[in-house]
C-alpha cells in the first residue's frame, strides 16, 4: 500500500555527500517546521484515502435458530469499502517516541451482498432470498505512531502504535424484502465494525513496511556531475521539537570517486525565519560549500584560458609597450593569453551581514608566437569578493561582486616591473572578465535534490555565523508520483 509514502516530504532537502561512517558530524540541518508538518499530514492522508479504496473486508456467515421459524442462515458477502472522507478534524504533533498522526471524523461508505435463508416445519420447502446493502460509518478514527531512527547512516521507519475505531454503523439494505429482514442483518453490524477496525491497520502498517524499504533504499551518494557527489547519509536520529522535527545530515560535498575527511561541526538551527512562518528550513554549513570547492579544486576544475576581452587590444603586446616595454621589445605586435588556474581552493565565509569568497589564483601571461605559446610572466592575484544567494523553486542561484584584490610578481622572463603600473588594468579585467563569468556560472543555479512532485515556493534566504538558512512552503504537484518518488 502507497498511503505512506509521502512522508519523505519530511526529508525533502536531505542534500549532502558520499558513503558515511559512524563518528561523522552533522554539516546540514533540516527542519520541518509545524505548517510543513500540517501540509505533510494533508498530503499523507489524501494518498491515504486514495490507497485505501477500494478495501476488501472479509465476509461472514451466521447460523441460528428462531422460533417458529426454525434455521435461519444469514450470509454477507462481496463487502468492499469503497469511499473516505477526511474532514478538517485531524493533527499530527512529535511524540515522546515518534511522529503522531491522528484522524478524526472519518465517514465511509461500505457496499455488501446479503443472502437469507431458513426452513421451518410450517413449510416442506427452504425459503430464500437476497440482495444488496449500502453501509454509512460514522466517526471513525485512525491514528498511527512513526518511529524514525538513523540505521548506519539511513533512516528506518517502524510503525509502535496504530489503531481504528468505528463509532457507529448505518446498515440499509436494498432489494428482496428487505424490510422484513432488517433486524437479522444488523446482526452483522459487530463483524463489520471489527473487520474494518482490522483492516485498515493492517494495511497501514503494511505501508509503512514498504516506505521502510523505499528510505533504506535511498542513495548514500548523489553525482552533482563526474566530478562532486552531495552526501545522503544521515547522523543522528530525528531530533523532535514541539511541534517541528530536525533531520542531520553529515553535509559536505566529496569527489566522486574518492571520500574526504570530514569536518567536525554540527550546524545548530534555530527556528526563525525572519518571522516568517515556513513549512520547511534548511541550514548549510560553510564547510558544505568549502568542501565543493576543494573537490573541484583537486579534481583539476579550476582552471580558464582567457583568449577574448571587450578590450581585445589589451590581449596584444603592442598595448603593453609603455607599461611593460620588454614584453613589446620580445614581442612585438603578438596575440596573448591569460591562463588562470587556482593556486588553492577558494574559501568562502558566511556570517550575518553577506557571503564572502576569498580567492588565490595564478595569472600566467602567454604570449603567441607564430605557432608557439611561450609563458613569459606569472601574477598571484588575491581576490576578495562578497555575494548573495537567491533561490527560485527547486534552483539556489548566487550572484558575485569584487571588494579588494592584490598582486604580486611570482616570476617573469620580461623583466620586473611593478604590480602598480597593472593594477588598473586588472581591475578593469577581475571587472569586466572575471565577475561577469563567475555570475553566468552561478546565474545557472543548483538544483536541490528535492523529492519528485515536490516544489519549493516563496523561498527566504537567512546568512548567520557560518551558515546558510533556506526557509520555504512547499508545493505537492502530482499525487500518482507518490508510489515511487525518485529523487530529481
Amino acid at each position: 500500500m502507497a498511503c505512506l509514502h509521502p512522508l519523505p516530504l519530511l526529508i525533502l532537502l536531505l542534500s549532502a555527500a558520499a558513503a558515511v561512517a559512524g563518528g561523522d558530524e552533522a554539516h546540514v540541518s533540516a527542519v520541518v517546521a509545524e505548517k510543513g508538518l500540517a501540509f505533510a499530514k494533508d498530503v499523507l492522508i489524501e494518498e491515504a484515502v486514495r490507497s485505501l479504496t477500494p478495501l476488501r473486508l472479509p465476509g461472514v456467515e451466521k447460523a441460528m435458530r428462531v422460533p417458529f421459524l426454525g434455521g435461519v442462515r444469514v450470509a454477507a458477502s462481496n463487502i468492499t469499502l469503497f469511499h473516505l472522507d477526511v474532514g478538517d478534524d485531524s493533527t499530527i504533533y512529535p511524540g515522546d517516541s515518534g511522529l503522531v498522526v491522528v484522524a478524526s471524523g472519518i465517514t465511509a461508505n461500505i457496499s455488501m451482498d446479503w443472502s437469507y435463508c431458513y426452513d421451518s416445519w410450517f413449510f416442506p420447502i427452504e425459503i430464500a432470498d437476497s440482495g444488496t446493502a449500502s453501509i454509512l460509518v460514522q466517526g471513525m478514527e485512525v491514528g498511527i505512531t512513526m518511529v524514525i531512527k538513523n540505521s548506519n547512516g539511513s533512516l528506518a521507519l517502524s510503525v509502535s502504535q496504530c489503531g481504528c475505531y468505528v463509532k457507529d454503523l448505518v446498515i440499509s439494505l436494498d432489494g428482496g424484502a428487505s424490510w422484513f429482514y432488517q433486524g437479522f442483518i444488523n446482526a452483522f453490524e459487530d463483524h463489520i465494525k471489527a473487520a474494518v477496525e482490522k483492516a485498515i491497520p493492517e494495511n497501514i502498517i503494511e505501508g509503512a513496511g514498504k516506505l521502510d524499504s523505499f528510505l533504506q533504499g535511498l542513495p548514500r551518494s548523489v553525482n552533482v556531475d563526474n566530478v562532486a557527489a552531495l552526501n545522503m547519509t544521515f547522523v543522528n536520529d530525528p531530533h523532535y521539537g514541539n511541534s517541528s522535527i530536525e533531520f542531520d545530515i553529515n553535509g559536505l560535498i566529496t569527489s566522486a570517486i574518492a571520500k574526504t575527511n570530514s569536518l567536525r561541526k554540527h550546524p545548530q538551527l534555530s527556528l526563525s525565519c525572519g518571522g516568517a512562518s515556513k513549512m520547511l528550513l534548511l541550514s548549510l554549513d560553510e564547510d558544505v560549500f568549502n568542501s565543493a570547492l576543494e573537490v573541484y579544486f583537486k579534481a583539476g576544475s579550476m582552471h580558464w584560458i582567457v583568449d577574448k576581452v571587450p578590450d581585445q587590444s589589451l590581449l596584444n603586446t603592442a598595448s603593453w609597450k609603455f607599461i611593460i616595454p620588454r614584453l613589446y621589445w620580445n614581442y612585438p605586435n603578438d596575440a596573448m593569453l591569460l591562463n588562470i588556474s587556482m593556486a588553492s581552493s577558494p574559501v568562502i565565509r558566511i556570517t550575518s551581514e553577506n557571503i564572502g569568497a576569498t580567492i588565490n589564483a595564478d595569472m600566467i601571461i602567454d604570449v603567441l608566437d607564430g605557432k608557439e605559446t611561450v609563458p613569459v610572466a606569472c601574477i598571484s592575484v588575491v581576490v576578495s569578493a562578497s555575494g548573495v544567494v537567491e533561490a527560485s523553486g527547486n534552483k539556489v542561484y548566487g550572484r558575485v561582486g569584487l571588494d579588494n584584490f592584490s598582486l604580486e610578481l611570482k616570476w617573469s622572463k620580461i623583466g620586473n616591473f611593478h604590480m602598480s603600473l597593472i593594477q588598473g588594468v586588472i581591475r578593469v579585467f577581475l571587472n569586466t572578465v572575471c565577475m561577469p563569468y563567475l555570475n553566468s556560472r552561478l546565474g545557472n543555479g543548483f538544483v536541490l535534490p528535492v523529492v519528485h512532485g515536490f516544489t519549493l515556493k516563496d523561498v527566504y534566504v537567512l546568512t548567520s555565523a557560518e551558515q546558510l538558512t533556506l526557509c520555504s512552503d512547499v508545493t505537492f504537484t502530482n499525487a500518482s508520483t507518490l508510489a515511487t518518488l525518485p529523487l530529481l
